[in-house]
């Protein structure tokens, strides 16, 4: 397997997002489950397609003044309103050398969409820095993560909301409720959108994910970005289509809370498992 380059890159995906990854690979998740996040991550199964060693974080800089001037060329040229870090590798891996390049980008005044599993926990003088950039931190979280992931995620999604908007990214499933697991998390998942600047992901595994073959999570045969693929979607409306005609547009659209609100819905929940 091949390692990622260290060149940093403004590179749109197939949904018409513009991402800006400090970060490639995930040697956190992949540490954690041998497929990544829920045994099924989708960039480690991009990866894997291309031949990159997944496994490995690689920090992606710019190589030159003329290399991070062109990328800021690039992103005020961008007609979507926002840019993202976060989609083949997880930034909390090394938040220090996230900030070394969000210092650089900010001065674009374009918003950033920070997605991250919070593997290390950003700092208090970090979070200082944030408030004076046009950050929203969408903290990735399931019904699907253990308990010690589910109280993270919600401990740094509230901890973060007097510094910058704070948007809690739920990948949702359609839990099989004649499965008492499935009927378990159904209700934590149930709770997990009871908090306020929530969004919808729908959670698109492969076939032989254990949370199909154990009958946990039901499936059909969806169409995302033009293409067929199996989806487990808890809520029909949930979209699907090009980034560009979202209504939510990762938090950009989300009215953004204004102080920590210090609220715990899961942990009675959490009690069942």
């Amino acid at each position: 397997m091949k390692p990622y380059t260290t060149k940093i890159s403004l590179v749109q995906n197939g949904r018409g997002v513009y991402c800006i990854d400090t970060t490639m690979g995930c040697a956190s998740g992949l540490a954690a489950n041998e497929g990544g996040c829920y045994n099924d991550c989708y960039a480690a199964r991009t990866a894997k397609r291309y031949g990159h060693d997944f496994s490995t974080t690689v920090l992606r800089s710019f190589e030159s003044e003329k290399h991070k001037r062109d990328i800021l060329n690039q992103i005020t040229k961008i007609k979507m309103p926002f840019i993202r870090i976060g989609a083949s590798g997880d930034p909390s891996e090394n938040w220090e050398h996230t900030f070394n390049i969000l210092k650089t980008v900010s001065k674009c005044n374009t918003e950033i969409i920070i997605i991250t599993r919070h593997w290390t926990l950003l700092t208090d003088e970090q979070l200082q820095l944030m408030s004076r950039m046009n950050i929203c931190i969408n903290t990735s979280v399931s019904a699907l993560d253990d308990y010690e992931m589910l109280e993270r995620s919600l401990d740094q999604y509230n901890r973060i909301k007097p510094y910058c908007k704070s948007v809690l990214r739920i990948i949702s499933c359609d839990f099989n409720l004649n499965n008492p697991i499935g009927k378990q998390l159904a209700e934590i998942q149930h709770n997990l959108f009871k908090n306020e600047s929530t969004l919808d992901t729908v959670f698109r595994p492969s076939k032989n994910n254990r949370f199909i073959t154990d009958g946990i999570i039901n499936v059909k045969e969806e169409v995302f970005n033009g293409k067929k693929q199996l989806a487990s979607k808890f809520n029909r409306k949930t979209y699907m289509g090009k980034c560009s005609t979202c209504k939510e547009m990762c938090g950009v659209n989300i009215k953004s809370e204004i102080s920590y609100q210090n609220k715990r819905p899961l942990t009675k929940q959490l009690s069942l498992l």
